[in-house]
């Protein structure tokens, strides 16, 4: 049927930055922009074929789902899944997301994501897990002394690297990372502390300690980042990611899978398809189902992030 490319929605955050631009987005002028959706369908925002206008959202409850999606797309209100760009010029908030079995109750919706790492500058860490040796009543001790990221377990990263998190497990992005994250369509984050930061009207983020802590997998100690097996990173309920290398002059032949869309994301590099397009650094692509075969050549040695459907 098609190969689209969806236009990115920037969202702008007290932890963000400027550093999208290198991955080909427009973003807002003299705005600190931590996010662009690249592919969401929420009530508070949509995903548009660029030069159709067509959302993302009116195209998964359409007649032609099955064809456009696969066969395995699940029978959600949604399409299931929220993948985005995230530049962390600052360090994010310690948080967590409310797993499946306590999302509803608190208000909230579960999210399990998955985190890709693209540039990362030298000290860039991330917090994640509890280090070895906390629990409850030692988290809730160091709320009340504001010590809590003293509790998370930090670990330097790398481009390329990969860290999953289901839902339960609480973490922080450090300053300097930009990733690529994938995601369960949710919005939910509960967090437990900010660093003290203000915005500028001086005020503090709202925190959700009585949330968080009805959230928090308490026995998720010193967790490792993604060991991936051949090109396959990971596989879970929701999605399922791979990485690919083309090296220069080198071909590569997507072949139909009736059961999936495929979500094609340039990490590095500079690819071209048979048409002549090319696909550069940050481009992203999103295949239907029913697409014949695609055919890519590398113009530089590049590395592509494939999401699909389990």
């Amino acid at each position: 049927m098609a190969i689209w490319k969806f236009e990115p929605i920037a969202q702008e955050r007290i932890w963000g930055g400027r550093n999208l631009e290198r991955f080909g987005r427009v973003l807002p002028e003299g705005r600190k922009i931590g996010e662009t959706w690249e592919l969401v369908d929420r009530a508070e925002a949509q995903s548009r074929i660029e030069g159709v206008g067509q959302t993302l959202g009116s195209l998964w409850s359409g007649k032609e789902r099955k064809k456009i999606f696969g066969t395995r797309s699940p029978e959600t209100e949604h399409f299931p899944i929220l993948i985005k760009l995230l530049d962390a010029e600052e360090k994010l908030s310690l948080q967590v997301h409310p797993p499946a079995g306590k999302a509803k109750a608190l208000g909230g919706e579960p999210k399990t994501e998955m985190w890709f790492f693209l540039e990362t500058k030298p000290e860039a860490e991330i917090y994640v897990g509890f280090k070895r040796g906390v629990g409850r009543v030692e988290f809730e001790k160091a709320l009340k002394e504001g010590k809590v990221a003293d509790c998370f377990y930090r670990q330097k990263t790398e481009p390329g690297e990969a860290m999953f998190l289901p839902s339960g497990r609480v973490h922080a992005i450090g300053a300097g990372n930009v990733i690529l994250e994938i995601q369960q369509n949710s919005d939910t984050t509960y967090r437990v502390d900010d660093w003290g930061r203000k915005d500028e009207q001086g005020k503090s983020r709202a925190l959700h300690v009585r949330e968080a802590l009805e959230s928090i997998q308490w026995s998720d100690v010193e967790p490792a980042f993604v060991q991936p097996r051949g090109e396959r990173l990971l596989v879970c309920d929701f999605f399922k990611v791979t990485r690919w290398w083309l090296a220069r002059e080198e071909v590569r032949e997507i072949v139909p899978d009736r059961g999936t869309f495929r979500f094609l994301f340039v990490a590095d590099g500079k690819i071209q398809t048979e048409g002549g397009e090319e696909w550069g650094k940050g481009a992203a692509r999103f295949v239907t189902a029913d697409e014949d075969s695609v055919i890519l050549r590398g113009v530089e040695e590049s590395t592509v992030v494939q999401v699909e459907f389990v």
